[in-house]
């Protein structure tokens, strides 16, 4: 890999992992229109790393306050402070663990194609933009501590429609949140704390394909990669949150319909 396909795929990586437009559509994208190579699994686990790093810092507050809380919970067998928000959190993580593990080997092979992705971020910003006009009709939109149990697994099932490539892990969980209910910041929240268990699963995943591939390292690479993917993704995290109540998805929506118009153009109907 060249300095410029480090910056460019790591940078695009921390950018869309969090924002509602689907990173796989953009980490085919840029490669074709670039002429690049596969980037490499090792690569894929040291940008993982680096929005997995960059999310945990920016939550650092609830993240130690939902562990400790959580642990207490555990031992005194009640809800204590934000134990119920930890909870929450791994509850909404097992729809997507299941699914991942039944249909990890059917979604390689027979949805990764260009068309598939190209219509998932399509149809699934359309929903968007539906979530986002009903949630503005929301007269006392709650936030994600008022979640109940059953929004919380609703959450979680759409979160596993993501393993479908297009859709966009936050893009579905704040459609959800969204339609359940929450404000937009209330929605995004709780997307990227629900996003730390995934993301720790899916590197986890990655590490052991690694090791058991053999694959080689380049250091300097995953080095800048990690860097970088963590950089892009906190700068995103922040500035989503600072500006979506005040902008909310509609230029998403428009962005993810340009998107996909352009890879069906590109790539061709199937």
């Amino acid at each position: 890999m060249d300095l410029i396909q480090i910056v460019v795929l790591a940078v695009v990586q921390g950018l869309t992992e969090f924002l509602p437009v689907s990173s796989s559509a953009h980490l085919i994208l840029f490669p074709h229109l670039m002429g690049w190579e596969d980037q490499g699994l090792a690569f894929d686990v040291a940008v993982h790393i680096g929005t997995l790093s960059a999310v945990v810092w920016y939550f650092r507050r609830e993240v130690y306050g939902m562990g400790r809380d959580w642990f207490a919970s555990l031992a005194r067998r009640e809800s204590v402070g934000e134990s119920r928000l930890a909870w929450a959190v791994l509850l909404g993580t097992i729809p997507v663990g299941l699914a991942g593990l039944t249909f990890k080997g059917y979604i390689e092979t027979e949805l990764r194609s260009p068309q598939v992705i190209a219509y998932a971020t399509i149809a699934f910003g359309l929903l968007l933009w539906l979530a986002d006009w009903v949630g503005s009709m929301a007269i006392k939109p709650r936030d994600e501590h008022a979640l109940t149990w059953k929004d919380v697994l609703l959450i979680g099932c759409a979160q596993a429609v993501a393993l479908i490539p297009g859709t966009s892990r936050s893009g579905i969980t704040m459609t959800a949140g969204l339609l359940l209910g929450l404000s937009r910041s209330g929605a995004a929240r709780f997307s990227f704390l629900l996003s730390i268990p995934v993301i720790v699963l899916a590197g986890g995943l990655s590490v052991l394909d690694l090791l058991k591939g053999g694959h080689v390292v380049d250091w300097l690479a995953m080095g800048l990669g990690v860097l970088l993917s963590a950089l892009s993704a906190y700068l995103c995290i922040h500035l989503f949150l600072k500006l979506l109540e005040r902008i909310g998805m509609f230029p998403f929506v428009l962005y993810r319909l340009a998107l996909g118009l352009f890879l069906l153009l590109l790539f061709g109907h199937a």
